[in-house]
């Protein structure tokens, strides 16, 4: 018993960078398809609801929270600008989380919250060597 809680408690660099895989992997498809791809297919209907919070230039901030969320959640699942792809989704994330979820109970929140978490822990992080960008020499 003592052995095996003295693996479950050891964590080398290959389980590191395992499960930065994973997160990356999970976190960055469910964003790029549950929330980014639809976004991204009817832009300016998400524009105009952007509008309706008190946007300026709505179609801008449409696009840009749209872009961060798809092309965002794709790079950072293959880890290529991973870092620069993380810091726009947690602000995208922020701005759900704080503004457009601002009034709603936390539940609302927490999907947001969670996607800027995961966001968080890639761009302190980084990809891990399963990465383009490890490949390319930058992690």
């Amino acid at each position: 018993m003592t052995s095996l809680l003295k693996k479950l408690n050891a964590t080398s660099p290959l389980s590191a960078d395992l499960g930065l895989l994973i997160v990356r992997l999970w976190f960055g498809a469910v964003l790029a398809a549950s929330h980014g791809y639809g976004k991204v297919m009817n832009i300016s209907g998400f524009s105009e609801n952007v509008a309706k919070l008190g946007f300026p230039v709505p179609i801008f901030f449409g696009s840009a929270a749209a872009l961060s969320e798809f092309l965002g959640g794709i790079l950072v699942a293959v880890g290529f600008m991973a870092r620069p792809a993380a810091g726009a989704v947690l602000g995208t994330m922020f701005v759900a989380a704080f503004i457009v979820h601002a009034d709603d109970p936390f539940g609302k929140k927490e999907f947001a919250l969670s996607y800027a978490a995961a966001a968080l822990a890639i761009l302190v992080a980084g990809p891990g060597r399963f990465s383009i960008d490890a490949r390319m020499g930058r992690r």
